[in-house]
């Protein structure tokens, strides 16, 4: 079984290395869209899901064909992202894998910055609004199935909180890096504005 506080890694992405073309990768049009394929189903699967959640009631009477529906779209979704989007529009990729002892480690890539296969900032910013947003939306679907007692779509929507989550979270691990703490981060950050205020009460 594997443990989530296991060890972690960092990997260069698919052995990709420093390459003379890189400056002339920099200077391509930063509005363009490199992967149209997988702009789209990095959007696609995630937003069906959460369409069909809403409007199940309009498109099936069967609570069952909109469930399993809604679980194939966010299971399709989670595999896309985890493995295709993640890596063609913002170059990160992460991964769980068990070694011969069973020791659970986690893996995050990244391509080098100077990698002639440079993201562009259309894609890099469609991606993380996806992979943002929609996870609020479920969170936002958890609540607002507990308060209205729906409790027969409250398996459904942990799963895509579930889901969802996981690839940002690994997302973020990739592209703060992956050994960062965050609880570290949240200390140091609070213990700077401590110190900005404490300084400010002294001053003049």
């Amino acid at each position: 079984m594997m443990r989530l506080d296991s060890q972690e890694a960092d990997a260069p992405l698919f052995g990709d290395d420093d390459d003379d073309d890189a400056p002339t990768a920099t200077r391509q049009k930063k509005s363009e869209i490199k992967h149209p394929l997988a702009t789209f189903f990095h959007l696609f699967f995630r937003t069906s899901a959460i369409l069909v959640y809403l409007l199940c009631e309009i498109l099936s009477s069967s609570f069952i064909v909109c469930m399993v529906t809604i679980i194939l779209l966010l299971s399709c979704d989670f595999w896309t992202v985890k493995n295709v989007s993640g890596r063609l529009m913002v170059g990160l990729r992460w991964w769980n894998q068990v070694d011969e002892d069973g020791q659970s480690h986690w893996v995050f890539e990244s391509r080098p910055a100077t990698s002639r296969k440079v993201p562009t900032n259309s894609e890099s910013q469609i991606f993380w609004l996806g992979l943002v947003v929609c996870p609020v939306l479920w969170v936002i679907f958890v609540f607002s199935t507990l308060f209205s007692f729906k409790f027969k779509w409250l398996a459904v929507v942990i799963m895509g909180v579930a889901l969802q989550w996981a690839n940002l979270y690994g997302y973020v691990r990739c592209k703060v890096g992956g050994k960062t703490n965050f609880r570290s981060m949240a200390t140091n950050y609070l213990g700077s504005q401590f110190f900005k205020q404490a300084m400010a009460k002294q001053g003049p």
